[in-house]
């Protein structure tokens, strides 16, 4: 009971009918160990290891190992496991990872970083709520020793003397099934999270390439023909009013390659010379992949600051629109100003969309990405364009953010 002197300066009270017991007295409370390198075979017991412990379940898929029936009947037979047997590790970190010994593992034995935990009566709601309890239990941690290299440990003393809030057995089992209740909807909601976050990414996608075939705002005719703007840009390029690539393309639009409307510069002068980051430092370093911002540097020259300006990655064709002073972690980019008569946003739109991803490791800008033909509209419609666009995304980022 929790009035007597064993139970004193217990973590909290608990409920009238409940009491605190120790782990041992409503369990059977083991340790496992590890035989000798005969034991083992390539067929027979499966053989538990702690990396089988996986997100609160066995997985003996992962890394199988077997012993010999008779050293799990002889040596090993005090840790013989059942179904319904409840295995915490007890050597970490982390420490208390649990799993229920599945109907698919009808005999297993297990080695000596954990400890078996078999309910003495009604083994199938005392293991559950035992389960959920553990996995919860604030005080394993302020329980366990140090060991070298940084191991943390309980020991099987420690384990047994473990302090358990018992309900009575019909509060047990209105707790499993209040938890399990509760869990089956917060993974629903989560999968309905994830569901959400990749309609939203689909539909930025869908928005972006849009956005380059003409589709998200309404042409107006008094605009200025792209075609016109394209000459004034360069009075000897060869401009394409349809192509086979965008045959429907919008009334006042024209086709150019990338190479027409920008130019590029190597980025050497820029390259950070150390990677002792720190984010107290002010100046970016950038790639063109996911990362983007990978650390920051005190370095006070070879900064770009001739902005904006699209960075892109030679060897991913990955592009990022930049306009903040930075520095780069290497010379696989290509740093890109667009004419002035252009949008950078409306280029950024469709460089972003438009991956060459080859079997090579090559550089693709001079040899490839540069020659791509880009749907030019007037420039009047490129700023309806970008803003639509950052609108729509911001109310899109909006929502991710709040998921």
């Amino acid at each position: 009971t929790s009035d007597t002197p064993h139970y004193e300066n217990v973590p909290f009270e608990v409920p009238k009918g409940w009491c605190w017991c120790r782990l041992e007295e409503i369990a059977y409370v083991t340790s496992g160990s590890t035989p000798n390198k005969e034991s083992f075979a390539s067929e027979g017991i499966p053989y538990l290891k702690m990396y089988n412990l996986r997100n609160q379940k066995i997985d003996f898929d992962f890394k199988p190992q077997y012993i010999k029936a008779e050293v799990h009947n002889g040596k090993l037979k005090r840790s013989r496991t059942e179904v319904g047997d409840l295995i915490m590790n007890i050597v970490g970190p982390p420490l208390g990872k649990l799993a229920i010994i599945p109907s698919s593992l009808p005999q297993a034995n297990f080695n000596q970083a954990a400890v078996l935990i078999r309910p003495l009566l009604y083994k199938t709601v005392l293991t559950k709520y035992l389960f959920y309890y553990l996995s919860e239990m604030s005080e394993i941690n302020s329980i366990s020793t140090k060991g070298s290299a940084g191991q943390i440990n309980i020991s099987l003393t420690q384990s047994q003397n473990i302090r358990v809030p018992l309900p009575p057995l019909s509060e047990q089992n209105r707790i499993i099934t209040e938890i399990e209740y509760y869990f089956v909807l917060i993974n629903n909601i989560e999968q309905s999270q994830i569901d959400l976050q990749t309609a939203i990414k689909q539909t930025k996608s869908k928005i972006l390439n849009l956005a380059i075939h003409g589709k998200l705002v309404p042409q107006d005719p008094s605009d200025e023909p792209a075609s016109e703007l394209l000459k004034r840009i360069n009075p000897k390029a060869e401009i394409t009013c349809d192509n086979a690539h965008y045959t429907q393309l919008p009334k006042g639009w024209a086709i150019c390659r990338l190479e027409q409307i920008t130019d590029y510069e190597q980025p050497t002068d820029y390259i950070v010379e150390s990677t002792d980051y720190d984010t107290s430092y002010s100046t970016p370093v950038l790639t063109a992949g996911k990362s983007f911002i990978i650390g920051y540097t005190n370095e006070t020259t070879g900064i770009y600051s001739n902005l904006p300006c699209i960075i892109f990655d030679d060897f991913t064709t990955d592009s990022k629109l930049v306009n903040f002073p930075f520095k780069v972690k290497s010379s696989a980019m290509k740093i890109l100003k667009v004419n002035q008569n252009v949008e950078i946003d409306y280029v950024a739109i469709f460089m972003s969309i438009t991956r060459l991803i080859g079997n090579t490791h090559k550089r693709y800008w001079i040899s490839e990405y540069s020659k791509l033909e880009i749907p030019i509209p007037p420039q009047k419609e490129q700023k309806r364009i970008v803003s639509a666009v950052h609108s729509i995304l911001a109310k899109l980022n909006m929502i991710m953010e709040s998921l």
